[in-house]
């Protein structure tokens, strides 16, 4: 990175999708994002689109939200909503990429939780313009805005060693690194190209729609050329987390739902052995506990 980014030559998009979310958070988090970056000055570089999948109940809260932070945004501002919630996030992401990505060199990725700092929105793109090999990075982020007790113990965690292990997942994994599905920045026409995902084979749970998506977009894109990088070198990334372990469960469900799904990527053609090697130990973090229970 370079410690002096200039000016971005080419218009970025920051995508947020949502679905059924806490809409003046969310809204609040971008709010944030652009006035960093009117202080920097850029903000003319920058366009934010709002993906919405919500529901009809949320849906008023979100159109207020956002028609409150348009009036006085200093980049511009787009929220589009689908009727239908296809392929879940990755197909609103997929569906934006086909109507509107040809007008950007490179897109970043936000969840409704998550928030980047306007100096680490620049150096990303920067990055992105100084390494045309490059199709994505991914930063590390840390967790902010914990309440519960078991929150705050997750928070602190990651503070102490998320850096550390980054640091050293970037350094074994190179250019052939992985995609956390936010907080990271992906060559726009890149992703179009080759990181379109398969719809899976026979009855769910491992058929239908890929959910651990993020993953196999980076794989796909390394499958193609394209280095993929996770960096913990910047600050100014941030997420929050579940504040209860009940929440945490729910969302670690659907995850091994996701991550076991990927035993049947394993043997994709033209994959990267590093990108089946992470496939692999997706897998094996939801399989490795009754494995070893099995054999106590």
């Amino acid at each position: 990175f370079s410690p002096r980014p200039a000016k971005p030559r080419t218009r970025t998009a920051l995508l947020m999708p949502l679905c059924n979310e806490d809409a003046a958070a969310a809204f609040g988090r971008l709010a944030g994002i652009d006035a960093s970056l009117a202080r920097l000055g850029v903000s003319d570089s920058f366009d934010f689109f709002v993906l919405s999948d919500s529901n009809n109940r949320v849906a008023p809260a979100e159109e207020a939200a956002f028609l409150a932070f348009r009036a006085h945004a200093h980049s511009r501002i787009f929220m589009r909503r689908r009727t239908a919630n296809l392929e879940r996030k990755a197909g609103n992401i997929a569906d934006w990429v086909s109507r509107f990505g040809g007008a950007y060199e490179c897109m970043i990725i936000l969840d409704a939780d998550s928030t980047l700092a306007g100096e680490t929105v620049l150096r990303l793109v920067d990055a992105m313009e100084r390494n045309p090999a490059v199709g994505l990075i991914q930063t590390a982020p840390v967790i902010v805005g914990a309440q519960t007790l078991f929150a705050r113990v997750s928070q602190f965690s990651v503070r102490m060693y998320g850096k550390v292990a980054a640091a050293g997942y970037a350094w074994w994994t190179g250019a052939e690194s992985s995609y956390w599905g936010h907080n990271a920045i992906l060559r726009t026409a890149a992703f179009a190209a080759c990181a379109r995902l398969p719809i899976l084979p026979g009855e769910k749970p491992f058929g239908g729609d890929v959910l651990s998506h993020d993953v196999v977009e980076a794989a796909l894109l390394r499958r193609a050329g394209w280095a993929v990088h996770v960096t913990a070198a910047l600050d100014g990334s941030c997420e929050e987390t579940p504040p209860t372990i009940l929440d945490f469960i729910r969302r670690e469900h659907r995850w091994c739902q996701g991550n076991l799904q990927h035993l049947r990527l394993l043997g994709a053609r033209g994959l990267h052995p590093m990108s089946r090697l992470q496939l692999g130990m997706g897998a094996m973090a939801y399989l490795s506990s009754p494995l070893w229970f099995a054999a106590l």
